[in-house]
């Protein structure tokens, strides 16, 4: 039987440690990633290719907004939410499951198999709209700089770069650089001035 890859985003060393264990010990999960921050496991989930992202109450919160629509790489994995502390209903509607940090092993494994076998959210069914993120990177691409030059800019990896390269070459259609600068054009998302020629 394959183990669930499992990668965890939680500040607190002894709650991310503690459910580690306890699901490492288990012998049906593999936690391939613990962390304190979104931003480095978005960095390495190329590398890390989890099944299932559980993320703490504050990571959460401190987003403020659907994890999901923040970062593309999370299309298509479950997401849990660890919730540590009060949390706001409406930031843990986008999860697909909601663990407590006083569940039993047997309340954490139903809840996680719960949320993998939901059907994966597909990042481009609701809306063909581009996230803020990839507006950023349209523009740069429009601006004639490099996968390099966008990530030391945006202070994000180039994988990442690429990443949203593809799925605004997905939401549009548009493959080359001059298509995506005539979009962003057209979309009011820079001055026609700030094109290199």
């Amino acid at each position: 039987m394959r183990r669930v890859k499992v990668a965890i985003v939680e500040p607190s060393a002894i709650i991310a440690e503690g459910l580690a264990s306890l699901l490492t010990q288990s012998g049906e999960y593999d936690v391939v990633y613990v962390g304190a921050t979104m931003r480095t496991l978005i960095e390495r989930f190329a590398v890390v290719a989890s099944d299932v992202v559980v993320v703490g109450s504050q990571a959460v919160v401190a987003a403020a907004q659907p994890l999901r629509s923040l970062y593309d790489e999370l299309q298509g994995v479950a997401l849990v939410a660890l919730s540590t502390t009060m949390c706001d209903e409406e930031l843990l509607r986008q999860f697909d499951g909601v663990i407590n940090i006083y569940d039993s092993y047997q309340q954490i494994h139903r809840k996680m198999q719960s949320a993998l076998e939901q059907e994966p959210s597909n990042p481009y069914s609701d809306s063909h709209d581009l996230s803020e993120r990839e507006r950023d990177v349209l523009i740069l691409v429009a601006r004639g700089k490099a996968n390099k030059e966008i990530a030391d800019e945006l202070n994000i990896s180039i994988h990442t770069v690429m990443s949203h390269r593809k799925n605004i070459t997905h939401k549009t259609g548009i493959k080359s650089v001059a298509g995506l600068t005539v979009y962003a054009l057209l979309n009011n998302l820079l001055d026609q001035a700030d094109v290199a020629l």
